[in-house]
């Protein structure tokens, strides 16, 4: 057998293809690393933990009206309306001595009553006995998110000259309306309705607005539409 001194050296090519793949998987691990730690923008408002919270219910007197996601509301149905989470949060909400748990996903906007976190449908707050006190501590923990709820912009024109607005609904039922813009304004003060007569029927358009820039526009639409809203970009003008 060869001594190690009788043994030939590997050639300089083979040492430099050594070296790059051995670099090469460094630098993979590196990037999936990095990858697995990063943070779509949609979770940004999702915080992680369990919390103490009050929650209270809503039934029929919304049922069968549109929520602030778009859906309609089914009493019936476990889902529930929080202030800030991204539509398609999904929620778990234990009573406070932790007998009785309900999961539910976040389609509306609410409570709007001071001191209250969040609004749980009839059938969610059924599940956990919340329907007889009305409202009640509760311990809330997020468990992910329904990514289906994200929306896509959509843009009305090509003319990039302003003002421009964000239409995000649109009734024939005021009240319907002023619900969505009060849902709006827990973070968009610049949410407004607009009236229109169409073949003499009013319509009341919610929109957010306006926006000189083009370009600010769409950024406030796409963060709109991460939240789960429906954003149409149009030139505040239009009477659509």
């Amino acid at each position: 057998m060869a001594s190690l001194k009788e043994r030939p050296a590997f050639p300089a090519c083979f040492r430099l293809i050594l070296l790059f793949a051995c670099y090469s998987i460094l630098v993979a691990g590196c990037g999936s690393s990095r990858k697995a730690s990063h943070k779509n923008s949609y979770d940004q408002d999702i915080p992680e933990g369990r919390f103490h919270a009050v929650a209270s219910w809503y039934g029929a007197e919304f049922h069968g009206r549109p929520t602030a996601s778009g859906e309609i509301f089914n009493m019936y149905a476990n889902t529930c309306a929080h202030k800030t989470y991204p539509f398609g949060t999904r929620v778990k909400i234990s009573t406070a001595s932790g007998s009785r748990t309900v999961e539910c996903t976040v389609n509306d906007r609410g409570p709007f009553v001071e001191g209250r976190d969040i609004d749980l449908s009839f059938a969610a707050a059924r599940e956990i006995g919340l329907t007889g006190s009305g409202t009640s501590r509760v311990f809330l923990e997020t468990q992910g998110r329904d990514t289906s709820y994200i929306r896509s912009v959509k843009v009305q024109s090509t003319d990039k000259r302003g003002p421009f607005a964000i239409q995000v609904g649109s009734f024939t039922e005021s009240i319907n309306a002023v619900r969505l813009r009060l849902a709006l304004r827990l973070k968009y003060a610049n949410a407004y309705i607009q009236e229109t007569e169409i073949r003499g029927t009013i319509w009341h358009r919610v929109r957010v607005g306006n926006f000189e820039q083009f370009s600010k526009a769409m950024d406030a639409a796409e963060q709109l539409g991460q939240e789960g809203y429906p954003a149409l970009v149009l030139r505040a003008d239009v009477q659509m």
